[in-house]
């Protein structure tokens, strides 16, 4: 279901704070299969959050999948990953429904042993995943001991320049610098800890498709 040895994997280490994202080819060995598995599931919306809908993957392919990033997640991480949620994810909230939380850059998580795994089930020009710096702060990651300081300067940022408008966060903005940009590839994973700033490539003339054969699908997994 998931084979180490045909992965094909790289690290970048991304800004200034040099924080790894491993970039996996390869990643399912039937992701057509996952797609089929997905398109049979009940979606619904589990978190006001994400800005779609989600349907929890099944209890073995989430074993199959933790046993296969053990190794990765030790080496890359120094982390022995557990895991907390692992489901298929729908992009479907259109952009004049968004809520203000939704239109920025976000962070999974302040733990530093906290990991999120993308792996894209989709077309490539559905778009994918980017991180960024917080200009006001210069911060790549939210941690602990940042969260305050991060929350009172982007609320120091809405005062002098309104709440974002409703629509996807892509790109530079006079609030976030866009520091990487790994591309959407095919059956392709991101692993990055939770705690980096980052969000979702949606372009202004996204098609919102409820449907996971066609619309951006993605298997989306956190770890503790």
């Amino acid at each position: 279901m998931f084979d180490p040895q045909v992965w094909r994997v790289a690290v970048e280490e991304k800004g200034s704070e040099r924080e790894p994202v491993a970039i996996v080819d390869s990643f399912a060995e039937w992701p057509q299969a996952l797609i089929e598995q997905a398109a049979r599931l009940s979606f619904g919306v589990t978190t006001p959050y994400y800005p779609g809908i989600r349907a929890e993957l099944p209890g073995d392919v989430s074993a199959a999948l933790m046993e296969a990033l053990g190794p990765l997640c030790e080496g890359v991480f120094d982390v022995a990953p557990s895991l907390e949620s692992a489901c298929y994810s729908l992009v479907t909230t259109p952009a004049a429904q968004l809520a203000p939380i939704q239109r920025l850059p976000h962070y999974d998580g302040m733990e530093p042993r906290r990991l999120a795994l993308i792996l894209y089930l989709c077309d490539p020009r559905h778009g994918g995943t980017s991180f960024y710096r917080h200009r006001s702060t210069g911060f790549e990651t939210v941690s602990g001991d940042r969260f305050t300081a991060y929350r009172d300067a982007l609320a120091g940022d809405v005062r002098r320049h309104g709440l974002p408008p409703a629509a996807y966060h892509v790109g530079d903005t006079p609030l976030f610098e866009r520091i990487a940009a790994p591309a959407p590839v095919f059956n392709r994973a991101l692993i990055y800890r939770g705690r980096n700033l980052h969000s979702g490539d949606i372009a202004p003339d996204f098609a919102f498709d409820p449907d996971p054969r066609t619309g951006r699908l993605t298997l989306t997994v956190f770890m503790v």
